[in-house]
């Protein structure tokens, strides 16, 4: 398995805006970056993190207190 590397403060930003549920076009336009930027950046930050989906990316999210879970049901 390959060893986890920290994040930049891009990254962890883009972390944050995708586990809240945005689109790439959507993070590319809050951060005024090219979607092609956003998806280069996502993949660094699967890669870094040894992660190999969606779910696993936003499951560290909520694990590094990146992204409040809304306890409303």
């Amino acid at each position: 398995m390959p060893e986890k590397r920290s994040l930049t403060k891009r990254e962890t930003e883009i972390v944050r805006l995708v586990a809240d549920g945005f689109k790439n076009r959507e993070v590319a336009e809050k951060l005024q970056i090219s979607v092609k930027t956003v998806e280069t950046h996502r993949a660094n930050i699967m890669n870094k993190l040894a992660l190999r989906n969606l779910a696993e990316l936003i499951r560290y999210a909520i694990q590094k207190g990146l992204v409040k879970i809304d306890q409303e049901a």
